[in-house]
């Protein structure tokens, strides 16, 4: 019988995993899943669900909705990947991880079941989520997809909503190299008489997502379209404040300047959920002030409620250290513009990737104006930091090497100014690190 620390190593070191090994880890179809989701009695039938696909922005989305729900009465349940500091952080209710009994309960006693079928961790950790919130009883549950969307093994649930944040490069060697394709891919999270809402599109897959619908007779909500957030700013405070057509002044702790297209999405999907009937007994009352303060209580609480991290978060002041996990180029074409305008005298990066991203597209966005400390993550999948430093130099990054994220911060931290600004991203896993050094 394992404790929670001999189940936690034998989940990350004795069954195949994407984040540790990249395409060896990857296991396409849905076979395993269902036999899995047969054994334990379709537990994901006993509650409602929302499902989250994207290329980026599907946590920051997965998260507000269920922060929103979870203060308007709801019991919620919220399956996320990757965990950044403690694996307990990808299976919560009402923003409370899962227990480490039910984790070392579960894979003890499933271990008979599931190892003749050979299954990868995320298989595994679907089936455990969708166990838990059965037993937890919850109302509903936001569903986050791993990888894609078609054959990503949460896709055996039949949601009351779907939702596909935006389309850009990433997964190519399994999503297909063109918009096109991984939209095919993303799209494949469109059930038949489900609502789906898109958040952003491009002329490549716009057609696809038209045509996918047309061919589930599922309702489409653009959110590009008479958009609900107008602009936005930053108050004294660091925080964000949106201007919105429909809770007026919304302020977040999410500040990076692409969270202005998330929270678009989020505000169209909570309408498309109040269409169906959650959250219409708020959003249809005659008390609705009510409604949008409780609405936007949860917003501006969302990391509190949920424990959302990693994303634009701020861990110091003077100089300002700021971490975000932001690793493909759609992240970057951000995360780029918002380094160069912050306000600050110099900045210092401490930037990392894994080999299998675009590592050549997101070096030609970075800030050139800005001293660099190459790093890696403690992963296999991580890109050496020499070979890292050989590539930008050839973008005209300057720099240096060092072995660990410890000694880059280190470094950086001693010869940062109070009004400097140091950043740390390139990777989620870097920022993991990261993390767990400063907690």
């Amino acid at each position: 019988m394992m404790d929670y620390k001999a189940t936690i190593a034998y989940l990350f070191n004795q069954v195949p995993m994407f984040e540790r090994q990249g395409a060896d880890g990857y296991k396409e179809g849905l076979s395993n899943t269902l036999a899995l989701d047969r054994h334990l009695g379709y537990p994901h039938r006993h509650y409602a669900t929302i499902h989250v696909a994207g290329t980026n922005g599907k946590g920051s989305v997965a998260h507000s909705i269920a922060a929103v729900l979870q203060v308007c009465g709801y019991r919620v349940g919220l399956y996320t990947s990757p965990h950044l500091v403690d694996f307990r952080e990808r299976i919560k209710v009402n923003g409370t991880p899962i227990s480490e009994a039910f984790v070392t309960d579960f894979i003890n006693r499933e271990r008979p079941v599931f190892e003749p079928l050979s299954p990868s961790f995320f298989e595994i950790t679907t089936a455990m989520a969708f166990k838990y919130f059965e037993v937890a009883k919850v109302d509903i549950a936001v569903i986050e997809v791993g990888l894609g969307g078609r054959l990503d093994c949460t896709n055996i649930i039949t949601p009351i909503l779907s939702i596909i944040t935006n389309i850009s490069t990433d997964h190519t060697q399994f999503l297909g190299d063109t918009l096109a394709k991984i939209a095919a891919e993303k799209a494949g999270i469109i059930k038949r008489g489900v609502p789906v809402v898109i958040g952003e599109t491009t002329p490549e897959t716009r057609p696809v997502f038209e045509a996918k619908a047309r061919e589930m007779d599922a309702k489409i909500i653009w959110a590009e379209e008479n958009p609900g957030v107008l602009s936005y700013d930053f108050s004294k405070e660091g925080k964000a404040v949106y201007d919105t057509i429909c809770m007026g002044k919304v302020e977040s702790p999410l500040c990076g300047i692409y969270q202005a297209h998330n929270l678009n999405t989020v505000l169209k999907s909570l309408r498309a959920l109040a269409a169906i009937g959650y959250l219409s007994d708020c959003m249809e009352s005659r008390d609705k002030d009510r409604c949008t303060f409780e609405q936007k209580t949860a917003l501006k609480n969302v990391c509190t409620l949920t424990g959302l991290q990693g994303r634009w978060q701020k861990v110091k002041d003077a100089p300002k250290v700021i971490c975000d996990t932001g690793h493909n180029v759609g992240a970057w074409q951000y995360l780029s513009r918002q380094i160069s305008e912050t306000d600050c005298t110099h900045r210092h990066l401490i930037f990392g990737m894994v080999g299998d991203k675009d590592v050549e597209g997101v070096l030609a966005l970075l800030p050139k104006d800005a001293t660099y400390y190459f790093t890696k993550a403690i992963n296999h999948r991580s890109l050496p930091e020499e070979q890292l430093l050989e590539m930008a130099t050839r973008h005209g990054l300057r720099g240096k090497c060092y072995p660990t994220i410890d000694e880059a911060y280190k470094a950086a931290f001693s010869v940062a100014a109070h009004d400097d600004l140091i950043f740390i991203g390139g990777s989620s896993y870097l920022v993991a690190d990261f993390l767990k050094l400063v907690h």
